[in-house]
């Protein structure tokens, strides 16, 4: 049985300045790029998806797993969801 990780990605995508991280998956641009590659294992995926929601707290936290949730299920993120429902 092949398990695809969802991409963190929610399509909030502003870097915080001063941390370098996402403000919406908590990931930095080196671990976006690592993401992308096919030969990323699954492994490295499932850590970074710890390491990234140990980053993140309180509302952010809470939106992150909200919308991460979302697009596991719907293939969609919450904020393109809301874009197509304008």
């Amino acid at each position: 049985m092949i398990i695809m990780i969802v991409s963190p990605c929610i399509s909030i995508c502003k870097t915080d300045p001063k941390t370098g991280y996402c403000y919406g998956c908590g990931r930095n641009n080196d671990e976006k790029k690592i993401w992308k590659q096919e030969d990323t294992s699954d492994q490295w995926k499932i850590e970074n998806l710890k390491t990234i929601k140990a980053r993140l707290s309180g509302w952010q936290l809470e939106s992150f797993e909200e919308s991460y949730t979302y697009k596991i299920k719907n293939g969609i993120s919450l904020f393109k969801k809301s874009l197509k429902n304008e």
